[in-house]
């Protein structure tokens, strides 16, 4: 098989690439990471020096992908299936990146931020960082919820590499910062992303995991 994923199931920017692969069934081999086994870190770090998550190696063109977004690309570039994650037409090519960096930057990041405080030493905890990142989550919050108003998918009405980010992003988001009855367009948008079988799958796949995480409602 060509492509191998290099991944861990609860890891939220891991799940951006298993939805792409998982929407146009792409053929891949999945490979789980341990990090905090010797063995499995060490044949990881071969792959990703950095130690970061996901990577794809492409055994036939002998390429290796880091970073979410740029697998994503990749297998939109070179695997393309029946759902063309990223548009044709370069202004709506130009949206869904967009999207994408909003929901990495403005959702995943302060949601890892609440999260990797939970994971500290009580000494060592950031009470006003943890506040800003709320603040920050909220205002994002809002954002989408005005958008999503009078669209199905994040940009328009085709599921794109943007959904792909927003699914883990709004997912986790939602378990350290509830949406509650304010935004009620994020809500439903929220809801398609939890009924398209890509990401269901994706969530079935880390249950086993969601007892790692310190937010866990579920």
């Amino acid at each position: 098989m060509s492509l191998t994923l290099h991944f861990h199931p609860l890891a939220s920017f891991c799940w951006k690439p298993l939805i792409a692969l998982y929407e146009n069934d792409t053929p891949f081999e999945p490979v789980i990471v341990d990090l905090g086994d010797e063995a499995s870190r060490a044949t990881f770090l071969k792959v990703s020096p950095t130690g970061k998550m996901p990577a794809l190696r492409d055994d036939a063109r002998d390429r290796t992908v880091l970073e979410s977004t740029i697998v994503v690309e990749y297998l939109a570039a070179h695997y393309p299936g029946p759902v063309e994650l990223i548009p044709a037409d370069i202004d709506l090519a130009l949206q869904v990146r967009q999207a994408d960096r909003f929901y990495d930057f403005y959702v995943q990041h302060p949601m890892q931020k609440m999260v990797g405080d939970r994971l500290r030493p009580t000494d060592k905890t950031d009470p006003f960082g943890v506040e800003e990142a709320r603040a920050q989550l909220r205002n994002s919050y809002a954002i989408v919820d005005e958008e999503m108003a009078a669209r199905t998918w994040a940009v328009g009405e085709s599921f794109t590499m943007a959904d792909c980010a927003a699914s883990p992003a709004l997912f986790y988001a939602n378990k350290v910062e509830p949406f509650g009855e304010k935004f009620p367009a994020l809500k439903r948008y929220h809801d398609r992303l939890l009924a398209r079988p890509s990401f269901a799958r994706v969530i079935e796949e880390a249950r086993p995991y969601f007892k790692l995480f310190p937010y866990n409602n579920g």
